[in-house]
Order: structure tokens, then C-alpha cells, then sequence
């Protein structure tokens, strides 16, 4: 029985679109370290972009190795791939259901580790730096409180809009740092949704070709013998 070159060709396209999704998985993930709105405080503020980031390089490196098992037709390769795929399902739908059940508890201890910085004015001047950088970046003032937050109201907190009620920003950084997160989060979830499909493809299509060889080296050992 000869291999289909349909489901052949199919894998080798899917597993290219593969890597490329691990490409922008990991772009998306070292833009969300390094975002300028961070300033290195709301990097620490989002948890799991290191993890990301290793997913990232661990599907593109099973895009090449499903690529290769594909076009060359290995059963050992597309078994491996199969199996990683299947891994990486399991612990997606976990990671999933864990973000889902645990929301509450992250914003929860985003604000409490925020919340820990006050009073502002205390702290280092690099932690005081990073502070207004965010300040003057998301237009808003303080952590907790508002203003209050500081001793001394930085410049930074002057509202320099058309919106403005008074002369500083009141609304609390830690609201506006948690709908970054939450926006940032959203692209996060919908590359996860549409990666979880195309691991479903995936697994599908690998275990097709894989038993597709295993049926045409055994007729291939049958008309020898």
C-alpha cells in the first residue's frame, strides 16, 4: 500500500504553519518581556512569560521534526511527534482550565504584590523611576490610593489631557496594570485556542501517515518474503 502524497504533503504544510505559529508564540511572549509598557515592574506583574517563551522554541523545534518525519517518511519521527503533540494537548487543556478557575486569584496577587510598594516614596530610586515611567505611559497615578500614594506628588501624575477633573490622574496604576494584563492575556488565550486546533490537526494527519508506512513497509516485507 503506498503512502497517500494527499495526507503526505498535508502534514508536511501543516507542520510548516506549525512552526510558524511556534515563531509567533514566542515573538508575542518576548514582546509582552520586554513591552515598553512594562518598565520591569509589570513584567514581573505577568506571570509565566519565561514559560511561554521555552514553549515557544519547543513547537518550533516539533514543527522541524514533524516536517522531516513527514517528507522522509519515518515512523519514528512521526511517533515522537505524535506523542509530544498529545503532551503538549494535555498540558495546554490544563493550563486552561487552571487560568480559567484561577483568574481571580492572579489579579488578586498582582494587586497584593503591587500594593506591597507603597508608600512610593520609600522606595529605590530605579523602583521610583520605573513607577512614573508608568505614571506618565497609562495616565494614572500612584498604586492603591491614587495620589496619596506619594509623599510628594510626582510631575508625573499631572493629567495633561482634555478629560481632566483636577490637576493629577487619580485613578490608581494597579486598575490600569490589570487591564493591560487582561488585554495582553486575551491574545495570549486566543493563539492558545487556534494552537490547540491545530494540535488536534496535527495528531490526526501524523497517526494517518504513520500507520499509512507501517501498512506499506509490511506489504513491502510480504512481497519479499
Amino acid at each position: 500500500m503506498a503512502v497517500n502524497k494527499c495526507v503526505k504533503y498535508l502534514l508536511f504544510f501543516f507542520n510548516l504553519l506549525f512552526w510558524v505559529s511556534g515563531c509567533i508564540i514566542l515573538g508575542v511572549s518576548i514582546y509582552l518581556k520586554v513591552h515598553k509598557d512594562s518598565n520591569g515592574l509589570l513584567n514581573e506583574s505577568i506571570p509565566g512569560i519565561d514559560l511561554l517563551i521555552a514553549i515557544g522554541v519547543i513547537i518550533m523545534v516539533l514543527g522541524f521534526l514533524g516536517c522531516c518525519g513527514a517528507i522522509k517518511e519515518n515512523r519514528c519521527m512521526l511517533l515522537l511527534f505524535f506523542v509530544f503533540l498529545l503532551l503538549i494537548f494535555i498540558l495546554l487543556l490544563a493550563a486552561g482550565i487552571l487560568g480559567a478557575v484561577g483568574e481571580g486569584k492572579v489579579k488578586d496577587w498582582v494587586k497584593e504584590r503591587l500594593e506591597k510598594l507603597t508608600p512610593l516614596s520609600k522606595q529605590p530610586a530605579d523602583v521610583r523611576e520605573d513607577l512614573e515611567k508608568i505614571q506618565r505611559e497609562l495616565k494614572c497615578c500612584g498604586l492603591v490610593k491614587g495620589p496619596s500614594d506619594w509623599d510628594k506628588v510626582p510631575d508625573s501624575c499631572l493629567c495633561n489631557g482634555t478629560d481632566c477633573t483636577g490637576k493629577y490622574n487619580t485613578e490608581p496604576c494597579t486598575n490600569k496594570i490589570v487591564s493591560l494584563m487582561e488585554k495582553h492575556m486575551e491574545v495570549v488565550i486566543g493563539i492558545a485556542f487556534a494552537f490547540a486546533i491545530l494540535l488536534i490537526f496535527g495528531m490526526v494527519f501524523s497517526m494517518i501517515l504513520y500507520c499509512q508506512i507501517g501498512k506499506k513497509e509490511g506489504g513491502a516485507t510480504s512481497t519479499t518474503a
